[in-house]
């Protein structure tokens, strides 16, 4: 099993949200925000879930307030505005650190020192699109919109 698979999330309710359920699928990580001018992603995010949930993919939102506060809900304001608003039904973790001294191993992972591609995390709605072994094959910029035709190519060419 990967690292990246070994890896148990806090889930958004407190229960634990263990990757390894993402063992047989193409997983696109996603820092989220509810108070972002790129909170509406999520309908995006929502869309690729929707469209290639039956072939092996699935978004993984991982809420984050490190970028100016814009994450400052509950676990229970977060899910309810995602649910309301978005009609998300991708999984959501626990708020996490992304960067910094208390970065979580997820993103230690993903954008630490060694990884595929390194350096911090520069805003909500980065996104990391790793394959069923666990390895990270792109990373894709907070600007970069769920329909943009890299992003769709890169989850494509992984499920083919």
């Amino acid at each position: 099993m990967s690292a990246f698979h070994q890896l148990v999330l806090p889930g958004l309710g407190g229960e634990e949200l263990p990757l390894a359920q993402f063992g047989d699928q193409i997983t696109l990580v996603v820092n989220v925000a509810s108070q972002c001018g790129l909170t509406p992603q999520y309908a995006g995010l929502e869309r690729l879930q929707q469209q290639y949930a039956s072939r092996g993919f699935s978004v993984l939102g991982v809420p984050c307030n490190q970028f100016a506060a814009q994450e400052p809900g509950s676990d229970e304001e977060i899910r309810s505005f995602c649910s309301l608003n978005y009609g998300v039904t991708f999984p959501l973790s626990g708020k996490l650190e992304v960067n910094g001294p208390q970065r979580h191993p997820l993103y230690r992972l993903l954008a630490g020192e060694g990884a595929d591609f390194p350096g911090d995390i520069t805003w909500n709605f980065e996104k990391f699109l790793v394959g069923k072994d666990g390895r990270v094959l792109a990373r894709f910029s907070p600007r970069t919109a769920p329909d943009d035709p890299a992003l769709i190519h890169a989850i494509e060419s992984a499920l083919a």
